[in-house]
C-alpha cells in the first residue's frame, strides 16, 4: 500500500530539538478494507473511511499519546483478493484492526485469516449472519445489521401485512443466500409459502428484465430482492418500468439511505425498509451527521458508515483503557474487553456486544417519503416501528457459534 494511501494523525507533540531523547509514540494501525470502485462503493467505499477518521478525531488521539495509521485497501468484492490484502496488512505493514469489508464472501475470508493472525476484525459492511453463527470468531465484532435483522424487521413486517406468498430475486453469493435463506424461514415460520426464485451471477448482473418477468409469472404477492445497493438500485428501476409494483409488493430486504437518493422519491417511494441509523433519528445522530458531511457532501452516512465509526471508537476506547502496547498484542483479549465494556457513540447511543460478537444495536423500520412529504435533498425516511438491540437480532442459542459454550 502506498503511502498516497495513508493517514497519519500525529498525537503528541513534536520532541524538542535539544535535550534528552524521548521514547516514539505506540501506533495502532488501522486498515479499512472496503469496496472503493464497486457495487458496494456508495455503501461503503470513502464513507466508510471517513467515519473512522472522524471517530479518531472525536476521540481526541491527539491528547492520548499515542499515534494512529489508517492504510486503505480495495478489495474488488473479491475473497481472494480482501484476504491476501487482511494477510499483508497484519504480516507485512502491521495492521492491528481490519474495518468494515462489505461483501460477505469477502468477509467471511477475512475472518479466517484475521483469526489465524490473532488479529481484530470489526466488520460493518457485510450483512451475513454466518459471522456470528456457523463461521463465528473470537477475533470479530459484527456491527450494523445482518440477514437475519433484515429478514425479521422488513421480511416480518410484509408477512404481518398479508405478504404470506414470496418469489426472490438473489444475488448468488454468501450475502444473497443467506438473506434469501432467512427470509423464507421467516416466512414459512409464518405460514406463509415461497414460490420461487431467481438466482444471478454477482456482481456481473445488470439486467433483471427475465427474473422479474418470471415473478410476476408466479402469481407471488411479494417480490423480495435478496441484493444490495447497485444491483437493488437497479432491479427496482426496472420493475418500475415493468409495472411490478400493480401486482407485487416489493419487498427491498437491503437498502440504504445511498440507494434511495440514488432512486429518487419518484421511483422509491412507499418502499419498506430496514436500517439501524439514519441521520435525522435524533439530536445525536444529527451531530454526527453534522461532522461527517462536510467530508463528503455527496453522499451521507448510512448504517454501513455509521457501524465503521462507532467500531473504531469503542476500540479506541478500549485501547486506552487496556494500554496500547497489552491491546496489541493479543486480538482475542481485545475483542473480549470490547465485548465486557458497554459502547456508547452517537450513531447507536449505548449498547454491548454479544459473546458471538454480535453489536446489539436497534433496528429501525422505515418508510421512504412520498415527494410531497421530502423538504431536503436528503430527508427521505419516515418511521415505522423499531426494535431494541437486544430482541433484534438472532438469539444467541440459535447461532450455535461454535466457539460459545453451551
Amino acid at each position: 500500500m502506498d503511502l498516497s494511501r495513508r493517514t497519519l494523525l500525529v498525537a503528541a507533540a513534536a520532541a524538542p530539538l535539544a535535550g534528552p531523547a524521548r521514547a516514539a509514540a505506540p501506533v495502532l494501525k488501522l486498515g479499512v478494507l472496503t469496496d472503493m470502485s464497486g457495487p458496494y462503493r456508495d455503501t461503503g467505499g470513502p464513507t466508510s473511511v471517513a467515519c473512522v477518521r472522524q471517530a479518531i478525531e472525536d476521540f481526541g488521539v491527539s491528547a492520548k499519546g499515542f499515534t494512529v495509521e489508517v492504510l486503505v485497501g480495495d478489495h474488488q468484492n473479491k475473497p481472494d483478493v480482501g484476504a491476501n490484502i487482511a494477510r499483508q496488512w497484519y504480516d507485512r505493514d502491521g495492521v492491528d484492526v481490519v474495518i468494515d469489508v462489505p461483501t460477505s464472501s469477502v468477509a467471511l475470508a477475512v475472518q479466517q485469516v484475521a483469526r489465524e493472525k490473532n488479529k481484530i476484525f470489526l466488520n460493518s459492511g457485510a450483512a451475513t449472519s454466518a459471522l456470528t453463527g456457523a463461521q463465528c470468531s473470537p477475533n470479530m465484532i459484527h456491527w450494523s445489521y445482518d440477514t437475519w435483522m433484515l429478514a425479521k424487521s422488513t421480511g416480518g413486517a410484509m408477512v404481518k401485512t398479508g405478504g404470506d406468498t414470496w418469489y426472490f430475486i438473489t444475488a448468488d453469493y454468501a450475502f444473497g443466500q443467506q438473506l434469501r435463506h432467512d427470509t423464507s424461514a421467516l416466512v414459512l415460520a409464518a405460514g406463509g409459502k415461497v414460490l420461487g426464485d431467481s438466482p444471478y451471477p454477482f456482481p456481473d448482473t445488470t439486467d433483471f428484465s427475465a427474473f422479474l418477468v418470471q415473478a410476476q409469472s408466479s402469481g407471488a404477492k411479494v417480490l423480495g430482492l435478496a441484493n444490495a445497493s447497485g444491483d437493488t438500485v437497479n432491479a427496482i428501476k426496472q420493475a418500475h418500468e415493468f409495472g411490478v409494483e400493480k401486482s407485487m409488493r416489493i419487498a427491498a430486504l437491503l437498502l440504504f439511505v445511498n440507494n434511495v437518493h440514488a432512486l429518487g422519491l419518484e421511483i422509491a417511494q412507499g418502499l419498506v425498509l430496514t436500517e439501524s441509523f439514519y441521520w435525522d433519528l435524533n439530536d445525536r445522530t444529527r451531530a454526527f451527521t453534522k461532522r461527517v458531511v462536510p467530508k463528503t457532501p455527496a453522499n451521507w452516512p448510512s448504517m454501513v458508515h455509521a457501524g465503521c465509526y462507532a467500531a473504531t471508537l469503542h476500540y479506541l476506547k478500549v485501547a486506552t483503557d487496556m494500554g496500547i502496547a497489552q491491546a496489541k498484542q493479543d486480538g482475542i483479549a481485545t475483542v473480549n474487553r470490547m465485548k465486557a465494556m458497554p459502547f456508547d457513540d452517537d450513531c447507536f447511543g449505548t449498547g454491548r456486544v454479544r459473546e458471538d460478537g454480535r453489536a446489539l444495536v436497534p433496528a429501525f423500520l422505515f418508510e421512504v417519503k412520498k415527494p410531497a412529504e421530502s423538504t431536503a435533498e436528503w430527508d427521505l425516511y419516515k418511521l415505522l416501528a423499531s426494535t431494541p438491540g437486544d430482541q433484534a437480532f438472532r438469539p444467541l442459542a440459535d447461532g450455535h457459534c461454535p466457539f460459545i459454550k453451551a
